[in-house]
């Protein structure tokens, strides 16, 4: 059963189709059979990104970098783009073999960076461990009430240092619904459990269930439908959204919606959120049985689900950035280092780089296409080298080898953009 295939379960397998380029599509599958690395150019599908390769750290301690600029797509009925008029930008290649930074791990959903040391849930025990390179994992803390249910249980973590104090957040389910609480961290533990944010739906599927510190220092949180596809479309509903909230869990002023944590609505089951140096947020999110995506998320943007799956071309819904056929990606962590944009991809088994060529348009590449299996997460990783987290005890992929799951890393070089 993959990620995709569970998702139809809710007896409500809504078959769509986008106005998207299928030879596109149909090109990239074909390269990705052919050969264990492909690359294919993508429809540019909302404006396109040029970047730089300035550094910055933002709250949560996720790297990103520096965007140059953007330029419209002025959308045709053909499904053209217009192109970026912008130069290209550096962008990053991976370097050799990726090498284990740790294995032995259970279902690890989220890493997070604290300090010289990372930080690693496992969904299915609440357990938080904790580890610094060449060193193994130590237990940090168990967070409590966590229920673990198929895709349920202990997701995403954040870091916040704020005055001098450093705080652990997760996302996790419990038995009725999911929330986010906080945990002080200190002399290499956690104290007690806060509430931040309760009420979010949850349940068996499409949990969401990343978060992460935004550099204008507000959380926020990717909540899943739940299952009930209505609820993304549901203003007054937590599920299926992109929340943004204060350390505390309160409503900033300067919300897209007044009295609302609501950010963006109409998600399916997004997993994975970055920024550039301008602040501008980006998210993936698991299609249905069409197209997965990579979307600019705007505030009080509606990104269609589920009246739109992928591209629509609708004026009242945001089209994605970039579009996979759901057993291409099965999209989940993402971040974006210097110019380039890193998604880990579950349901097809591989690691997926994006940049945008000299005419604006996005170029994606898949990497160690079922080499390592079903891969979680990707992050910027405290040795400078780019991370990812393989997911394959969590009962959805092939039988894990005796080493999974396993934090990888891989150098990053750069390169000139095509």
């Amino acid at each position: 059963m993959t990620d995709h295939d569970f998702s139809e379960t809710n007896g409500r397998g809504l078959k769509r189709h986008s106005m998207f380029d299928t030879r596109t599509a149909a090109v990239a599958a074909a390269q990705t059979r052919r050969t264990r690395t492909s690359t294919s150019r993508a429809m540019a599908l909302t404006p396109a990104l040029v970047a730089t390769g300035k550094t910055v750290r933002v709250v949560a301690k996720t790297l990103t970098f520096a965007l140059l600029s953007t330029a419209s797509s002025a959308l045709t009925s053909g499904g053209a783009a217009q192109p970026s008029t912008t130069s290209p930008a550096t962008r990053l290649t991976l370097q050799g073999t990726p090498g284990v930074v740790v294995s032995g791990l259970h279902v690890p959903w989220s890493v997070v960076i604290a300090g010289n040391e990372a930080l690693v849930s496992q969904r299915d025990t609440a357990e938080i461990l904790a580890f610094r390179p060449g060193e193994p994992p130590r237990l940090v803390g168990k967070v409590p009430d966590v229920t673990a249910r198929l895709d349920g249980g202990l997701l995403g973590l954040a870091v916040l240092d704020e005055g001098g104090d450093t705080w652990v957040y997760a996302h996790h389910s419990t038995a009725s619904a999911n929330r986010i609480v906080r945990m002080p961290y200190t002399a290499g533990a956690l104290g007690e459990v806060e509430v931040v944010l309760e009420g979010i739906p949850g349940g068996r599927g499409h949990n969401g269930g990343r978060i992460a510190f935004g550099p204008d220092g507000m959380l926020y949180a990717a909540t899943g439908e739940a299952q009930d596809p209505d609820l993304s479309q549901d203003p007054e509903s937590l599920g299926g959204k992109i929340l943004r909230m204060t350390p505390d869990g309160d409503v900033p002023d300067d919300n897209p919606i007044a009295g609302s944590l609501v950010y963006s609505l109409g998600h399916r089951n997004p997993q994975g959120l970055t920024w550039d140096d301008y602040g501008q947020l980006w998210a993936t999110d698991f299609g249905d049985d069409a197209w997965d995506e990579l979307n600019r998320v705007e505030p009080g943007g509606n990104y269609g689900w589920p009246i739109v799956e992928g591209r629509g071309g609708k004026p009242d819904y945001v089209d994605p950035v970039v579009q996979w056929g759901t057993q291409e990606m099965g999209p989940s962590g993402l971040v974006y280092v210097d110019g380039t944009f890193f998604l880990a991809g579950l349901t097809g088994e591989r690691l997926w780089s994006v940049t945008f060529d000299i005419a604006g348009y996005p170029v994606t590449v898949a990497h160690y296409i079922g080499k390592y299996g079903r891969i979680r997460h990707v992050l910027a990783g405290v040795d400078g080298d780019l991370w990812f987290v393989t997911n394959n005890t969590d009962g959805r992929g092939d039988t894990p080898s005796e080493n999974d799951d396993r934090i990888l890393s891989v150098p990053l070089a750069p390169t000139d953009a095509p």
